[in-house]
């Protein structure tokens, strides 16, 4: 019988530089950098151009990257009709993203240039502009008018920018730089396969990364760190009506969660089976972001609620695996920015679209359609019954 690999588990489809995830050793390779070597020193621009150049940039060339992208972050006129339309209907943001993406192929300048130097040129358009998407969108949806971006600022300080028309303070600036390098590439994950797979048929990067963000949208791929966060809230509160300690708290919410059979938001991963490296990147991101806006308790809470958890799991299951994983740290570092869980996701596909163009650039490269086989499960030799003797 033919061995079916579900969901492609532990299938090798190609090669990459990108990144590289050792889940028993607990490592993740960023382009030929230790995760805790690049995320909480490189800029935003510095890892997209690493990802995309296979180098970091010099002075120069960074100065040029960061011109192109400042450049081209105003929205087209289409774009922000659909937007406007979205936010009457209330839409989630992702959808939003999906839709308001979907249409910069209508501006287009070289729409019908597949070269890789007309790629280039189109993947700084769609990376300058995903954060002006998210950003209108959210001020759309709360009744505020759209903030035009500011040319001063870059990548990560803009769009922090953009959603309140204040210039952020540098603290939540490299924390939300820190993030977005964090989680820009992590292998062949869902929704990395699902812009390879339309790349590989030649098709276009903008409907790449539009797949891409329908993948992303489904819960068990990008909707994670929404709830972990509104976990540590349900948990204090509890705490602040019981009189009890968010530690006893957090132990009876976890004990009622696994009684239950739920999951828990912000612990397990599927691929590593010690600690998610990149949640240490992010724990030490949050520590120092917290204690440079002065709100130490919110993450001493925090690590309390994960330090319980992660003690209960193991009494639930001696000799588990499951450790907090990057769902859990995000929640804290875009917390502690001031960002609302609501808009986690979307702030994930502003990262993850520098390694969405990467991976749709080594996919033009190689040029190779990805067409997986099945097997057959159904049955053979049936005969046709006309439809007046059907029962």
């Amino acid at each position: 019988m033919t061995e079916i690999a579900r969901g492609l588990r532990d299938v090798i489809l190609t090669e990459t530089r990108l990144s590289m995830i050792d889940g028993l050793a607990g490592k993740l390779i960023i382009a030929g950098f230790p995760l805790e070597e690049l995320a909480p020193k490189a800029t935003a621009e510095e890892t997209i151009y690493l990802l995309w150049n296979d180098r970091l940039p010099n002075k120069k060339e960074l100065e040029t990257f960061r011109n192109n992208l400042i450049a081209n972050r105003e929205l087209p006129a289409t774009t922000t009709t659909v937007l406007r339309a979205a936010a009457q209907r209330n839409l989630p943001i992702m959808d939003a993203l999906r839709m308001g993406v979907d249409t910069l192929s209508l501006v287009d300048p070289e729409f019908d240039d597949t070269s890789h130097e007309a790629n280039m040129r189109r993947a700084v358009r769609l990376l300058a502009r995903f954060p002006s998407i998210v950003a209108a969108y959210w001020r759309l949806i709360h009744g505020q008018e759209p903030i035009a971006p500011n040319p001063r600022l870059g990548h990560a300080a803009n769009f922090l920018y953009m959603l309140d028309g204040e210039e952020p303070h540098a603290a939540a600036v490299r924390g939300l730089e820190t993030y977005l390098n964090t989680v820009i590439d992590h292998g062949m994950n869902n929704s990395t396969f699902t812009a390879r797979v339309i790349a590989s048929t030649r098709s276009d990067m903008v409907s790449a990364v539009v797949g891409a963000v329908g993948s992303l949208k489904g819960p068990l791929h990008g909707g994670a760190p929404g709830p972990a966060m509104d976990m540590v809230f349900e948990i204090r509160d509890n705490a602040a009506k019981s009189g009890k300690s968010i530690e006893a708290e957090a132990a009876a919410w976890t004990k009622a969660k696994l009684a239950a059979k739920e999951r828990l938001m912000g612990f397990g991963h599927r691929v590593y089976r010690v600690r998610d490296p990149r949640a240490d990147v992010l724990g030490a991101a949050a520590e120092l972001l917290f204690a440079r806006t002065g709100d130490m308790q919110f993450y001493a809470d925090a690590r309390a609620v994960e330090e319980v958890i992660l003690r209960e799991l193991e009494a639930y299951k001696p000799g588990n695996s499951i450790k907090t994983n990057v769902e859990f740290y995000t929640a804290l570092v875009l917390h502690g920015i001031g960002l609302d869980s609501k808009i986690f996701s979307s702030v994930f596909a502003i990262s993850r679209v520098g390694g969405w163009i990467a991976h749709i650039l080594e996919q033009y490269a190689e040029d190779e359609l990805i067409r997986p086989s099945t097997a057959y499960s159904g049955e053979y030799d049936r005969k046709w019954v006309p439809l007046e003797q059907r029962a």
